[in-house]
């Protein structure tokens, strides 16, 4: 019997599990009022990269998961979407401050062998061969070849295109039918707050720049505290801020400015590069930092996909073939510090 799944919210968390539920056989229509990747998930920035691989556990495990299984997740979307995600696994350079950092840098290579198992690398590397190289005052990266990046708005737009070629309906209202998964971003997590006797979640918002410079295909960088994403459409995008409070989700200001200006710092071949784009959008995280998935700790028999806060995309795969597991199966999966009570 085919199973029907409403879900609630067109963001990253919901249209990827609306899309491995479609995946396996169910029946899928998703509700937004403000429609698909309205929220954080219409971004520009997209870098898909991994924890430090040391003190691992199963957060760690699933998110690596998750990672490896992104190329043919994203090559599968844009096949039945016919267009681009941005998707790319190219890899991250990081430059090393000093002896400390190395030190550090090198045991984390010991540690990426002992659990990526040889499915990626990190190692110190002399000055990679890079269009982009952030500068290094010890002469010294890491690069690893686990993290990749893509374009958030493409790739939910190809989501969305997927989706409805597979006959799933993208609605700004409608009934709950069958099971309920809500995925309703940072609004979700505040409003179970207001249900709860302490913090559950909430938003915190994030400022980006696109840049006109090309470099595609070429890795990411994280330097200055910031991310580097050289984007296959020829832009470059740079972010971003992490404002716990602020007075207007969606607007810019002085805070993205030295954003720009430590990535320019960082790399230098993006000194001239022109802004092309300033974006601001607000992440959800729970209070565990950890996203949230099961059933609804607050609507009996409905189901939660949130808190992807930086990470969602990264999880996307992982947490859309869990929820489906879970929703149409029964099958639990999900690793136990993510389930939705041990968060509150």
């Amino acid at each position: 019997m085919t199973r029907d799944v409403t879900i609630r919210g067109a963001g990253i968390f919901g249209l990827s599990v609306a899309w491995a539920c479609v995946q396996g056989g169910a029946r899928v229509k998703i509700v937004d009022p403000a429609g698909v990747a309205a929220g954080a998930s219409g971004g520009i920035v997209g870098a898909l990269a991994p924890h430090v691989p040391d003190q691992w556990n199963a957060k760690k495990a699933f998110q690596l998961d998750s990672l490896l299984a992104a190329q043919d997740f994203w090559a599968g979307i844009e096949a039945a979407a016919g267009r681009p995600t941005g998707y790319t696994r190219a890899g991250r350079l990081q430059p090393l401050a000093d002896e400390a950092a190395v030190a550090l840098a090198r045991a984390r290579e010991a540690g990426a062998r002992e659990v990526w198992k040889g499915r990626a690398t990190w190692r110190v590397a002399g000055e990679p061969a890079s269009a982009l190289v952030p500068d290094s005052p010890s002469g010294l990266w890491v690069v690893d070849t686990l993290s990749a990046h893509l374009h958030p708005r493409q790739a939910c737009t190809a989501l969305a295109a997927a989706l409805e070629a597979k006959g799933v309906r993208i609605l700004p209202e409608g009934a709950d039918e069958g099971a309920v998964v809500w995925a309703t971003g940072w609004q979700g997590l505040e409003e179970m707050t207001a249900r709860h006797v302490r913090l559950v979640g909430t938003g915190v918002k994030g400022q980006a720049a696109l840049l006109g410079h090309a470099a595609p295909g070429v890795p990411q960088v994280f330097a200055n505290g910031v991310h580097v994403i050289p984007h296959l459409d020829g832009t470059t995008a740079v972010g971003s801020t992490t404002e716990r409070t602020f007075e207007a989700p969606d607007t810019t200001d002085a805070q993205l400015d030295t954003v720009i200006a430590a990535a320019r710092a960082a790399v230098p071949a993006l000194a001239d590069a022109p802004v092309l784009e300033r974006w601001a959008g607000v992440r959800p995280r729970s209070r565990s930092r950890a996203p949230m998935l099961g059933p609804h700790p607050f609507r009996p028999g409905h189901y939660l996909a949130n808190g992807g806060f930086k990470i969602g995309f990264g999880m996307a795969p992982g947490v859309a073939g869990a929820m489906a597991d879970l929703i149409l199966t029964g099958v639990d999966r999900i690793p136990g510090d993510f389930h939705p009570e041990r968060c509150l």
